[in-house]
C-alpha cells in the first residue's frame, strides 16, 4: 500500500469512527434522543467507548493471526476514538447530569462503587491518550510499553462499570467482558502459538 492509498484509509477510518458522534448530534438536533436525553448520550457514549476498546485490543491478535502488519498502523487512532468517546461520556456526567456540583461529584465518586470504577477506568485511558504522541513513546522508552498495558484492566474496570450501571440484565456487560478475556488470552505466548499453528493447518488444507 502506498503512502497516498495508506492516507485515504485512514482519513476513511477517521471519518467511520466519527459516524456515532455525528448521528448523536443529528438525534440531539432532532429533538430525538428520547424522555430521557441525558440516560441516552451516557449509553451511546459508553457503548462506543466499550467498541472502540474491543476493536483497538482486537488489532495485534488480528495481525499476528492474519500477517496483516498494516494494521498497526491504525491502533493509535482507534486508541484516541476510544479516549474521545469516553471523554464524552465522562463529560456528560460531570456537565448534563451534575452540572459541574464537584462536592457533590467528589461525594458521588467516593460512595458509588460504578462511579469509581468508571471515574479510574477514565484516569487510565487518560494517561493513555497523553503518552500515544510519538515524541513520549521516545521520551519514556521501555516505560511506555509498561503504561500502555493498562488498557487490559481498563477494559476490564469499563465492563464492570458497565455491569454495575445495568444491574438487573448484565448479558450485554458479560459479552464485552468475555470478548476482553479471549482477546487477552490470545496475546499469551502459549495460546498464541497454538492459535497460529491451527490457522496455518486450516491455510494449507
Amino acid at each position: 500500500m502506498t503512502d497516498k492509498q495508506l492516507a485515504l484509509v485512514k482519513t476513511a477510518v477517521f471519518l467511520t469512527a466519527l459516524i456515532p458522534f455525528a448521528l448523536l448530534l443529528l438525534r440531539g438536533w432532532q429533538s430525538a434522543l428520547g424522555a430521557n436525553p441525558i440516560e441516552t448520550i451516557t449509553d451511546t457514549t459508553g457503548i462506543w467507548t466499550l467498541r472502540f476498546l474491543v476493536i483497538t485490543l482486537a488489532i495485534t491478535p488480528l495481525r499476528k493471526l492474519t500477517g496483516w502488519t498494516i494494521l498497526v498502523r491504525f491502533r493509535r487512532m482507534l486508541g484516541l476514538f476510544t479516549f474521545f468517546y469516553a471523554s464524552l461520556h465522562f463529560l456528560t456526567y460531570i456537565w448534563l447530569d451534575q452540572y459541574f456540583d464537584w462536592p457533590f461529584i467528589v461525594e458521588d465518586i467516593a460512595e458509588h462503587p460504578y462511579v469509581v470504577v468508571g471515574f479510574t477506568t477514565f484516569l487510565i485511558l487518560l494517561s493513555l491518550a497523553a503518552t500515544s504522541p510519538r515524541f513520549m513513546v521516545r521520551r519514556m522508552g521501555k516505560n511506555w510499553k509498561k503504561l500502555h498495558r493498562l488498557i487490559y484492566p481498563a477494559a476490564f474496570l469499563a465492563s464492570f462499570h458497565f455491569m454495575w450501571l445495568v444491574k438487573s440484565d448484565i448479558r450485554e456487560p458479560l459479552l464485552y467482558l468475555a470478548v476482553f478475556s479471549v482477546l487477552i488470552l490470545l496475546r499469551l505466548p502459549s495460546v498464541q502459538n497454538r492459535t497460529l499453528q491451527i490457522t496455518s493447518w486450516m491455510r494449507s488444507a
